[in-house]
């Protein structure tokens, strides 16, 4: 039985979207493990300029992709990002907010603390 994921402010981690399903395990929560290589534990709310960036930077997550029940993602949509996507975002200016609730405490091993705790939403 997998540890329960802790979120960055020590509670348990709560969903970060059902709708489009998201996460490594598409299971709706930011969880990861050893074979998650993008370490998929931000949960950010996708603004129309991270997308664009993204998509310029070769992850084009606006694009519905069909065969892997991918709907595509429209700015205010919460999904799981790479925390170094993520991080690649906040040095470019174009990172988006993030759900601390949902957002799994792996990332405060990429991202510093102080830099997480400014783009927290309530």
């Amino acid at each position: 039985m997998k540890k329960e994921a802790k979120n960055v402010f020590g509670g348990s981690l709560e969903p970060c979207s059902f709708d489009p399903k998201t996460g490594y395990f598409r299971d709706g929560f930011c969880h990861t493990t050893e074979t998650d290589y993008g370490t998929h534990v931000v949960c950010a709310i996708v603004t129309e300029e991270f997308l664009q960036f993204s998509k310029e930077s070769g992850n084009d997550l606006i694009t519905p992709v069909p065969e892997y029940d991918f709907p595509g993602l429209k700015p205010g949509d919460s999904w799981c990002l790479c925390a170094l996507r993520w991080k690649e975002a906040y040095l470019n200016n174009v990172a988006p907010p993030i759900r601390g609730e949902s957002t799994n405490e792996k990332v405060l091993k990429v991202i510093d603390k102080d830099v997480l705790d400014s783009y927290l939403i309530q």
